[in-house]
């Protein structure tokens, strides 16, 4: 497979110690990948800055330049849980551009697929309020730019955070052409996901998601895409597939209770380039959520890459989860139901 992947020193500067969500995360996955040898494998876009009009395609301008300013003045933050530093709209313009880079090259033919290691991440934000560690919705912004700019038609967006992507679900909520798709602990931050969320007016049915009790892992999340994804998407018919990658799901990770392990990230990734083969001319690209234990973090991330290089082994020095994994069967019937699979 011919893979690329975008990052920009830019997001470093994006930074506030000791907040979990902070430089050290990308530090870590790259200095992981290039010592694995993933990089030299893999194609680097330079990322490019996302216009304001670009990311007013999912934000109020009034927004955007509430988050220039206090930039501008020094910083603050835009909720307790949410930053702003000196660079942080600069490194955001550059978030958004960078995925719309790995968008662009892939529409282009240029790679067969792509992951934006980008920060600040994304899904939480509003069309008028930051949160969640999340400035600029990156996801959103490519799912829309990439309708209006290619003239597409369907867009699958697959969310794996640990949390709920409440604000790619509002963005798409009533547009029946792109179909969202979120797995999450539920209930948890930000508290939205039930799957009686299912989209209104001429979206709805095209908002899924799966809110799944603490303590899945590798099977549950497996079942859930093979025996809700992968149909769901089929009877969309996407002409592009984003995904946004969190980590945090890991069983490691100290902000949630899941029980995912690096190989079970790199079998989600291999159904996602399945997908995309299938459906979509193998037109795939990720971008990065959460995931805050540094190490599972950094090597889940370069299992992903080797799912997209189309590697059969990935290196898994942590293992499985110790807990035994509870069950996903009541979750799947009732997403199955409220979505006509059964």
């Amino acid at each position: 497979m011919n893979t690329a992947y975008v990052y920009d020193p830019l997001y470093l500067e994006h930074d506030q110690p000791p907040h979990p969500e902070n430089k050290r995360r990308l530090e870590q996955a790259i200095a992981h990948l290039k010592a694995a040898g993933c990089l030299e494998r893999m194609r680097h876009l330079k990322a490019r800055d996302a216009t304001v009009d670009e990311i007013a395609t999912v934000h109020g301008l009034s927004y955007i330049a509430q988050v220039r300013d206090m930039a501008e003045r020094g910083g603050g933050h835009l909720d307790a849980d949410t930053y702003v530093t000196p660079r942080s709209y600069d490194a955001a313009l550059r978030a958004a551009g960078g995925l719309l880079t790995a968008v662009e090259a892939v529409l282009a033919n240029k790679v067969d697929n792509a992951f934006a290691l980008v920060r600040p991440p994304g899904h939480h934000a509003l069309a008028s309020r930051g949160m969640g560690f999340c400035l600029f919705n990156n996801v959103a912004i490519a799912a829309r730019c990439a309708l209006q700019q290619y003239s597409l038609k369907r867009v699958l967006i697959v969310d794996f955070d640990l949390h709920h992507g409440n604000g790619t679900q509002e963005a798409f909520y009533e547009d029946p052409q792109v179909l969202y798709f979120s797995t999450h602990q539920y209930p948890y931050y930000p508290g939205t996901g039930h799957w009686t969320e299912t989209g209104r007016g001429p979206g709805q049915g095209y908002t899924v998601n799966v809110p799944l009790p603490a303590g899945i892992g590798n099977a549950g999340y497996q079942r859930v895409f093979d025996q809700v994804l992968v149909p769901l998407a089929h009877r969309h018919k996407p002409q592009l597939i984003l995904a946004s990658a969190g980590y945090d799901a890991h069983w490691a990770d100290p902000l949630g209770m899941m029980l995912l392990s690096v190989s079970g990230y790199a079998e989600l990734a291999r159904r996602l380039v399945a997908l995309a083969s299938e459906l979509c001319d193998g037109h795939l690209v990720l971008t990065l959520e959460g995931g805050y234990n540094l190490e599972a973090q950094a090597l889940s991330i370069a299992a992903t890459f080797s799912a997209l290089l189309g590697d059969d082994k990935v290196d898994d020095p942590l293992g499985l989860a110790r807990q035994s994994e509870q069950s996903v069967d009541s979750v799947i019937v009732d997403v199955r139901r409220a979505h006509g699979l059964n």
